[in-house]
């Protein structure tokens, strides 16, 4: 069967973020390490994926190369029908703080700035005005509305974490990246974090990629992905904790 441009063009608008070929090799001669080795991946839009492997396998990298925070050595990433190695440093930049959203483990928030007022910050650095009835949405969501006044200083490392996760949302990004957001979180509230980004995938139609060694993490999302050695060894859908970590037994993790 032929597939035809339209049916393939089809394909691609359901598709928020893809790597084509991605390679990211590190040093030379014997130094060289090959992080990522010929990856082909697509991200759909409202959907919600775990990137997972063994250490060393090139999950963060992979991110970090989608997220525009790294470059490829060849390949193409795109985020929607934008060719990120097409775009200069500024329209890079404009790129991450427009189109994308980041949760990092360590949460990345501005010590001297309010619960809100870091929520806000990427828009205010675009000068742009929220969309206030879209920022009462996310607040009321993550449980923030007594909290907005405070610093990072005085709150819980879950609460930091949901200002990270309520800022990579408030400005409405076509997608959100996230490193381990529950690395630093006890369990509890880890799976409180793991439950809002799972609300915003299902109410809002929101598209999170999350990198994550955790199989109970990985449960939250509709498809987990796996790479080793630098490329793609398989998925399992609509996966469980359980069949997470029968499958990272085989790669011997």
């Amino acid at each position: 069967m032929t597939i035809t441009d339209e049916e393939t063009a089809a394909v691609k608008t359901h598709l928020a973020a893809r790597a084509v070929a991605a390679v990211k090799v590190y040093g030379a001669d014997d130094t060289e390490v090959r992080a990522l080795d010929g990856v082909d991946i697509g991200f759909k839009r409202g959907r919600f994926t775990a990137i997972m492997g063994p250490s060393g396998s090139g999950k963060s990298t992979l991110m970090h190369c989608m997220a525009a925070l790294d470059t490829l050595t060849s390949g193409q990433v795109l985020i929607g029908e934008t060719v990120l190695s097409s775009l200069s440093d500024r329209e890079l930049t404009q790129l991450r703080r427009d189109r994308l959203g980041f949760v990092f483990q360590a949460f990345n928030l501005v010590p001297t700035l309010t619960a809100i007022e870091n929520i806000t910050l990427p828009m205010s650095l675009a000068r742009r005005d929220p969309d206030h009835d879209w920022l009462d949405t996310v607040v009321s969501t993550v449980g923030l509305g007594d909290r907005l006044s405070h610093r990072p200083s005085e709150l819980s490392g879950g609460q930091q974490q949901r200002v990270a996760v309520s800022r990579a949302m408030a400005a409405k990004p076509e997608i959100i990246f996230a490193d381990e957001p529950t690395g630093n979180l006890d369990s509890r509230t880890g799976a409180g974090i793991l439950e809002f980004m799972r609300q915003a995938v299902d109410r809002f139609g929101q598209t999170i990629v999350m990198v994550t060694h955790d199989p109970v993490a990985a449960s939250h999302a509709d498809t987990a992905v796996f790479l080793v050695d630098g490329r793609i060894h398989g998925e399992i859908p609509a996966p469980t904790a359980e069949r997470v970590l029968d499958y990272m037994k085989e790669l011997g993790d």
